[in-house]
């Protein structure tokens, strides 16, 4: 009885193909992971900063209505909206 050595070299590079994207799925699997840990602490420290941002924005409106500095306040507030929205912290508010 003859071999059929393409049949055999098929089921070879089958069963190594099949094991070598085992290894890539497994590898896969655990950067998955370890990216999801990532993502969870980026998404903690963006909220830490964002309420700290929404706190600094709040106390600077009722500072400057306290004072009454409102052309001096009116142009930091300015520059610091401008940062904000070009680094995409805030919302752009005019398109």
């Amino acid at each position: 009885m003859e071999m059929n050595w393409i049949a055999v070299g098929w089921i070879i590079d089958m069963i190594l193909n099949g094991f070598i994207w085992l290894i890539i799925a497994v590898l896969s699997l655990l950067l998955i992971d370890a990216t999801d840990k990532w993502t969870r602490k980026a998404i903690k420290l963006m909220d830490k900063a964002d309420k700290w941002i929404r706190k600094l924005t709040e106390y600077s409106f009722d500072w400057v209505e306290k004072k009454n500095l409102q052309i001096p306040a009116s142009i930091i507030l300015l520059i610091i909206f401008g940062i904000l929205s070009q680094l995409g912290i805030i919302p752009k508010l005019i398109t």
